[in-house]
């Protein structure tokens, strides 16, 4: 508990000292309503000097990836999956996040896999999900924390002829002082979901030998939830078929705990649906249609946003990025369906084929920086998915950087000319400000005040609102009546009146 207390209690100083609230539009949560208008996705931006980091040929797949920006050094370290089936958890660090250092650590080696900064490894190992706690929060010695996948093969004499893989993998912990040297807990944390297509075991019967079905498998992500307080894993899991046997699609659950050693039982959170291309009496009970790969989870502004893999495996075999929302980390909407936040990119580039995004954007004054593992090749069922074994054309792979403007996840604006937003009321106090994220250049964005019922106020109407007509991440409202923007205390609708212009987000002050 001393751990999580001193944890929450920096993370409540932060946001005391900010002693602000911004209120994000990209959903309509805080909104009343919303005349003429639509909301548009917005996409990160591709680095121009991507990838920023390859690995050594030909066992260079880059996948899973934490980045941690020390936000009082701004110094940078990263830890990535490295290598496809027998994987390994890479080190690097940078000054500025672009440049990266890979450090000749001589810690590891891992079956001829060239490269001096691995800090992690195991049997089928997948993984590098890492979560750093603030300066002075907590153990020291465990200070950064590490959850990944592994198998251990089962002991020949009980190993099932079938399957050689023991009964025990699943999610394991590892901690460090530094993120360089770690101490890997024994045995997993939770026992993992693998096996093969069958009906589910029987309650009562005999052990089932391939871990342990409804629960979490083999992509793992972590992330601190600061809104209930724990520490969480959203990591892939599976549903059952049409016809009731087990591992069929793929879907998402999440574990949570107090101490990052003991972990609640998992629990479904996010899986396909009807939506997602699946029909399986057209397509005889196949898995075609989009399944959740994995579902990196962050929180930003009191949203908890998942950067979803999502994947046809069975089609196209690309797996692009999608936005999911939520306001508690359990009940996610996917309002962007269909419409990927971060696209692959063009057949030639490294991010063409599959994208694994990480749980943990460096989130900087006035950007947001999504860095990712990414493969050239698409991965389709049936198909070799690691074509290592040909001499040439090699598929490329990599650690690459987008980035989106502070907040503009989602922006609304005019169906044609103009549009407002109104928000639901809300207390302000005295001499409270209001600043808008917004792109009102070749047109403009006006505030006004409202009562509970609807009736403007006096002195702070549209009329009154100096027009705004630039385009700013922190726009300053102000009135003719009140220069310095300052409003009255009461309780009030914010209107903002749009003319050809975006909004993205209002912040309180």
């Amino acid at each position: 508990m001393k751990i999580i207390s001193l944890l929450a209690a920096a993370l409540l100083a932060a946001i005391s000292a900010s002693a602000a609230e911004t209120i994000l539009l990209v959903d309509d949560h805080d909104v009343y309503y919303r005349s003429g208008t639509k909301r548009i996705l917005h996409s990160p931006v591709r680095h121009p000097a991507n990838p920023l980091v390859v690995g050594p040929e030909p066992r260079n797949q880059f996948g899973y990836c934490t980045v941690y920006r020390n936000p009082a050094t701004g110094r940078y370290q990263m830890w990535y999956q490295l290598g496809g089936g027998d994987c390994v958890t890479c080190y690097a660090e940078s000054e500025d996040g672009i440049k990266w250092n890979v450090p000749n650590l001589g810690l590891i080696a891992w079956k001829g896999i060239p490269t001096p900064n691995i800090v992690l490894t195991s049997i089928e190992h997948y993984g590098a999900a890492v979560i750093v706690d603030p300066p002075g929060a907590g153990d020291p010695a465990r200070r950064y924390k590490m959850v990944y996948w592994s198998i251990p093969p089962a002991d020949k004499a009980t190993a099932d002829p079938k399957d050689p893989r023991g009964p025990n993998g699943g999610m394991f912990v590892a901690f460090s002082p530094d993120g360089i040297k770690w101490t890997k807990l024994p045995g997993p944390a939770l026992r993992g979901a693998y096996g093969r297509s069958e009906d589910p075991p029987l309650a009562g019967g005999p052990k089932y030998p391939f871990g342990e079905i409804n629960s979490v498998s083999d992509v793992l992500d972590a992330v601190y939830d600061p809104l209930r307080k724990v520490y969480a894993v959203y990591a892939k899991a599976w549903i059952d078929a049409p016809d009731g046997k087990i591992f069929w699609k793929r879907a998402i659950t999440r574990t949570e705990s107090r101490d990052f050693v003991t972990w609640s039982a998992p629990q479904l959170v996010m899986a396909p649906d009807e939506h997602d291309g699946v029909r399986p009496w057209e397509y005889g009970g196949t898995r075609k249609g989009v399944q959740l790969h994995g579902a990196p989870v962050f929180v930003h502004e009191g949203i908890y946003f998942a950067l979803m893999q999502v994947a046809d495996f069975e089609t196209h075999g690309l797996q692009p990025i999608e936005l999911a929302l939520s306001r508690d980390g359990l009940a996610w909407t996917r309002p962007f369906r269909g419409t990927p936040f971060f696209p692959t990119g063009e057949s030639s580039q490294f991010d063409a084929g599959r994208i694994w995004s990480n749980a943990t954007p460096v989130i900087l004054e006035d950007e947001i920086r999504f860095y990712y593992g990414a493969y050239q090749h698409p991965w389709q069922f049936g198909k070799n998915p690691y074509p290592w074994d040909t001499k040439t054309n090699i598929p490329k792979s990599g650690f690459g950087l987008a980035t989106l403007p502070r907040d503009r996840f989602a922006g609304v604006r005019p169906l044609e000319k103009l549009g407002h937003v109104t928000l639901k009321p809300r207390a302000l106090r005295a001499g409270t400000t209001l600043t808008v994220n917004a792109n009102a250049a070749g047109g403009a964005l006006r505030v006004e005040l409202l009562n509970e019922r609807g009736y403007r106020l006096p002195g702070f109407t549209k009329d009154d609102s100096v027009p705004i007509t630039t385009d700013g991440l922190r726009h300053r409202v102000v009135w003719k009546t009140a220069p310095s923007g300052a409003v009255p205390a009461g309780s009030y609708q914010l209107r903002l009146h749009l003319e050809n212009a975006e909004v993205f987000a209002v912040t309180l002050q």
